[in-house]
């Protein structure tokens, strides 16, 4: 806590004169002779003052707060309670040393000692005489100091003495009675101080003059000398206060409002001038100026509220409390770059260029970018778009926003979104709150200095809602071209218009987004990248990147294609590249340690040299191994990360025809296993099995991973196929993977995530993938590297796929392993358990 000052002038107050002589002990000549003739220690605490200085005579209240002053005070107290006060040299210093200290202060003594409530204090002192610091003897708890007495020499007596001192109390009393802030009393106590002395220190004390030049006053010994530098001070205060008068009658003209308020500008202006002061005041003025060069950009509204609350700034005290909030909520008004907009370069082929630098394939979405640049070419007015990219981590859905600013040579602003819970953090906090600032919009278009920035609002898909609003209802406004260019800020209490911002969202799964949200943007699919797809990126862009953050070039370290197949397919498995660039990485740090233990020069990185730097692969495909047995099917599943496979799982065991179904699977998954048993039942007769499987084995439905949740009803033809499978005993093709939902009718429906499960498939290893018939022109859409060397069987009806994915000669007869008991008691059927695996799409 700070050392304040509690300005002893605050005591005068409405009261009366009685009571300001008990504020302000006037001393008689007698008791100031008591005083300097007491004497002084040799040694004095020593208690800095921040803001003030102490002269002999003069009562001040002070608060202590600093823990050293604290400890001292308190010491202090409780012995004879004498001080000394000394002032800092800059009183900014918060923890001053010795050498920030003057070495000339005054001996106080503690009249009165209060407790404050937040653990500071305050002390009500006296000055009593002048001394000077010889040398600092302790510096802890607090300091203490070897001093001396400064005596002050009285070099005038007489008539000089009295017509001098009566100068200076008719100067004084003409202050009192010119200065509209001092209480007429004070210039009556002025007259009834007789002791030279203390008159001059009292009035001293209260010159509204710096801290340096009252500690110059305190050091000057001379009486005489002291006194013209008093009288010089007066005299200044005097003219001063005169001119104030003068400058207030030139200006008592009838003028109109604004004259009116520039005229009182420039006499306040006057003042500080000849004041030398640079006060608050002017800081308004460049406010005002720096409006002013800018005036133009304004709109009506806010030109209106900004003049309204600069007349108010100007009104507000320095330290009131609203002055700070007043005064952040003008330079927010001034900085925001109101009709300010940056040149659009509408140059489609060098668009194109720069996108491609960039990024490798993407084509859809650098389709749509040119056709949106090509359209605001011919139409100057069109609204921005709002895209929203969506696909798994990893793709380049951020970095792609940045590319998109520079290819059209926009400000580009990044915010995200991911855990926002607070309605505030969009629409901005009402500045009746503590610390309220403008919501994330405003910020960042403050932060690109101009309306038209690419702005990407990372993470769509990651708000949260909590009791202090919905972001993503403040959001429905931000995102609609028919409202966002009368977007209401509850810090600006004003209408900013967005729609010429380019706003572009990212999400990785678009069912946690709001229908009312999803619907005001244009989907963007980015689906994952193919093996050659990542091949081409690794080489073009985070082979290069790798090399340049581990300093090395292109002579110390060379990748061979089949090295980076290799921890493509081996040390990698994502839609994206993030975890091949981390590897990379690691291979590029390796070769960079080598050399630069200087063991080797450079390095070609093979398959082996991968296997060396790196360990044993970390991927293989497992579809062939555990496809081995009846009752495992492969499935194709579709998450916010990109495809992936799934294997589903299913073995009998003599029972009661109970179904089990575990691995944390949702409804969905679970109806569409029951809609899987009740079809199959429908065919047993066609399949040759017989009744007693269903009513005298029970069936055992699984999905591994079984910490992780699964739902959604693609997975259908993939839990008949494993269900068909162990009741038929035959097993299902290992080469083969398959998607789709299945109804009661015997329909196979169209599913979603295509591309994404084909490229899991692809990455798997998988030869044959198996899809409704509705989802062919999903296929179509998919470029022809992606899938090459995949066939394609497209299903309509549940009754063709059975032919399709199971062998055609069964593990064992059906009609043996499933014999009914009832029929023949002595033959024993064992439990075979067997385990079958399935990949569902969500």
């Amino acid at each position: 806590m700070k050392d304040r000052l509690l300005d002893p002038r605050l005591q005068f107050g409405d009261k009366g004169f009685d009571d300001f002589e008990q504020a302000i002990p006037l001393l008689s000549e007698e008791e100031e002779r008591k005083i300097s003739e007491s004497g002084i220690p040799d040694t004095l605490p020593i208690l800095p003052l921040k803001n003030t200085v102490l002269f002999p005579g003069v009562v001040i209240p002070i608060t202590v707060g600093r823990d050293r002053s604290l400890e001292l005070v308190k010491s202090a107290y409780e012995s004879d309670k004498i001080i000394g006060i000394v002032t800092q040299k800059n009183s900014d210093q918060e923890d001053p040393t010795t050498e920030d200290l003057y070495h000339i202060g005054t001996v106080a003594q503690i009249l009165k000692l209060i407790k404050m409530p937040d653990g500071s204090k305050s002390i009500v002192i006296q000055g009593k005489s002048v001394f000077k610091i010889n040398q600092f003897i302790q510096e802890e708890p607090f300091y203490k100091a070897a001093v001396e007495q400064y005596d002050n020499i009285q070099d005038m007596e007489g008539l000089e003495l009295d017509a001098a001192i009566r100068s200076v109390k008719e100067t004084a009393s003409q202050i009192v009675n010119k200065s509209p802030n001092i209480p007429s009393e004070a210039a009556v106590a002025i007259n009834n101080i007789n002791s030279p002395t203390f008159l001059l220190n009292f009035i001293s004390s209260n010159l509204n003059i710096s801290n340096e030049e009252k500690q110059g006053l305190i050091e000057i010994q001379p009486f005489s000398e002291r006194l013209k530098k008093v009288i010089n001070f007066l005299e200044k205060e005097l003219q001063v206060l005169s001119l104030s008068e003068e400058i207030r009658t030139k200006v008592k003209t009838d003028i109109d409002e604004q004259q009116r308020d520039f005229y009182l500008r420039q006499q306040l202006k006057a003042i500080q001038e000849e004041l030398g002061e640079d006060s608050d005041q002017q800081d308004v003025e460049k406010l005002r100026n720096r409006a002013l060069e800018r005036k133009d950009s304004f709109p009506e509204t806010a030109w209106k509220t900004l003049n309204k609350e600069l007349d108010r700034l100007q009104r507000t005290p320095a330290q009131a409390p609203t002055h700070g909030i007043i005064l952040n909520y003008v330079e927010t008004l001034i900085d925001l770059p109101w009709n300010k907009f940056s040149e659009d370069k509408l140059d489609l082929k060098n668009a194109r260029q720069i996108l491609d630098e960039d990024h490798y394939g993407l084509e859809k979405v650098k389709k749509r970018i040119i056709e949106y640049l090509a359209v605001l070419k011919l139409k100057k007015d069109m609204k921005a778009p709002i895209l929203c990219f969506y696909g798994p981590p990893g793709v380049g859905k951020t970095s792609l926003g940045k590319s998109i600013a520079r290819s059209i040579n926009r400000e580009f602003a990044r915010f995200s979104l991911g855990g926002l819970r607070d309605e505030a953090e969009i629409r901005g906090h009402r500045r009746t709150y503590i610390g309220a600032l403008p919501g994330r919009i405003i910020q960042n278009i403050k932060k690109t200095g101009t309306s038209n920035p690419v702005m990407m609002l990372d993470e769509i898909d990651k708000v949260g809602a909590d009791f202090r609003g919905d972001p993503t209802s403040a959001l429905l406004e931000v995102l609609d071209p028919e409202q966002n260019n009368s977007f209401y800020d509850n810090y600006l209490e004003l209408e900013y218009d967005l729609s010429k911002v380019l706003f572009i969202a990212t999400a990785n799964s678009l069912e946690s987004i709001p229908g009312p949200l999803r619907d005001r943007m244009e989907i963007i699919p980015i689906s994952g990248y193919t093996l050659e797809e990542k091949t081409e990126i690794a080489k073009k862009y985070l082979i290069p990147r790798q090399l340049e953050e581990n300093g090395l070039n292109v002579s110390n370290i060379s990748f061979e294609p089949e090295a980076i197949h290799e921890l493509i397919d081996g040390y990698t498995r994502e839609s994206g590249v993030r975890n091949l660039n981390r590897e990379i990485g690691s291979v590029a740090r390796n070769v960079a340690s080598q050399i630069a233990a200087e063991e080797i020069e450079s390095r070609d990185i093979d398959k082996k040299a991968v296997e060396d730097i790196l360990g044993k692969r970390k991927f293989f495909s497992d579809v062939i191994e555990r496809t081995t047995v009846p009752g495992v099917s492969t499935g194709l599943a579709w998450t916010p990360y990109g495809g992936d496979i799934l294997f589903i799982e299913a073995s009998v065991s003599r029972g009661s025809g109970k179904i089990q179904i575990t691995g944390q699977l949702g409804d969905v998954m679970k109806e569409s296993a029951s809609l899987a048993v009740s079809h199959l039942k429908t065919i047993s007769d066609e399949l040759n099995i017989p009744e007693s499987a269903f009513t005298e084995w029970d069936l055992h439905i699984h999905v591994p991973a079984g910490s992780v949740p699964k739902d959604g009803p693609s997975a259908g033809i993939a839990l008949l196929s494993a269900v068909a499978s162990i009741y038929t005993q035959r097993k299902v093709k290992n080469t083969l993977a398959m998607t789709g939902e299945i109804t009661l009718r015997g329909t196979v429906l169209p599913v979603g995530g295509i591309k994404e499960k084909v490229l899991a498939a692809r990455r798997a290893g998988i030869k044959t993938v198996i899809l409704p018939a509705k989802n062919e022109k999903d296929v179509a859409e998919i470029e022809s590297e992606t899938i090459e060397g995949i066939d394609f069987t497209y299903l309509e009806r549940m009754e063709q796929l059975l032919d399709l994915v199971l062998d055609e000669t069964p593990e064992n007869d059906p009609l043996e392993k499933f014999k009914s008991k009832k029929t023949n008691k002595t033959e024993e059927a064992g439990t075979n358990n067997q385990s079958g695996v399935v990949t569902t799409v969500h």
